[in-house]
């Protein structure tokens, strides 16, 4: 019985935030859910689920009891109460948000043979005051000229089980992703602040929309440039 199908009874996904953040080190509160109930994991490894208790004992409507979009749900406010106009979601059978980084030492993607399928841990600077957090995640493509790498950021769980390649510094270029809420309409060539849908911190980021694709469904297929936090 896969998760998908154990979620329905499981009263550990209900404890869950339904965030998808990633700190627990599984692709999704769904997956984190099933790890639980079959014992391979423990419910602490959840940063959020102390809060979520307390809104449950304070009789508050947790993420996911209702039928509200999260960016309704969360008020368009990140975690620390800034205002924010989409979120940034992850491409459907894709680990993680796609990112596109430069190492600050580009002949390390060379020296350290970074290929495809990697996984591989770093920092990033130079997107305003840079991000506190170790990003990990798993090289999707290389272009070993240019020393511009392609990885779809993950939790920390596999880097701690499998080893990884250490990419040390770098500044993140660019994510792709899709667009299901937005407050905003959204148009070529202008800046917005978003939140990416599993970022641990919960942060708004600001980047500049240069590719975007109306789909069938009402979403939107963007890429984003010219990145900041906060």
């Amino acid at each position: 019985m896969n998760s998908e199908v154990n979620i329905l009874t499981s009263n550990t996904f209900e404890m869950l935030p339904k965030l998808d953040c990633g700190a627990c080190g599984y692709k999704s509160c769904s997956d984190f859910a099933f790890a639980v109930d079959n014992k391979d994991a423990e419910i602490k490894r959840c940063i959020h689920v102390k809060a979520v208790e307390k809104k449950q004992t304070d009789h508050a409507v947790c993420h996911g009891c209702s039928a509200e979009t999260l960016g309704v749900k969360l008020g368009w406010k990140d975690s620390l109460k800034r205002d924010f106009d989409f979120i940034l979601d992850v491409f459907e059978g894709e680990p993680g948000p796609k990112e596109t980084i430069l190492p600050y030492n580009p002949t390390l993607v060379k020296e350290l043979n970074v290929k495809k399928g990697d996984v591989m841990i770093g920092r990033p600077m130079g997107m305003s005051c840079g991000c506190p957090i170790t990003h990990c995640g798993v090289v999707s493509d290389v272009d070993a000229r240019n020393g511009v790498i392609n990885w779809n950021v993950t939790g920390p769980l596999r880097p701690r089980n499998e080893g990884f390649v250490d990419i040390g510094y770098y500044v993140s270029q660019a994510y792709e992703g899709i667009i299901k809420e937005s407050k905003e309409e959204i148009k070529l060539g202008c800046r917005y602040w978003f939140l990416p849908r599993r970022c641990m911190l919960q942060w708004r980021h600001s980047g500049l929309v240069n590719a975007v694709t109306k789909l069938r469904d009402g979403s939107f297929k963007v890429r984003i440039e010219g990145l900041l936090i906060g």
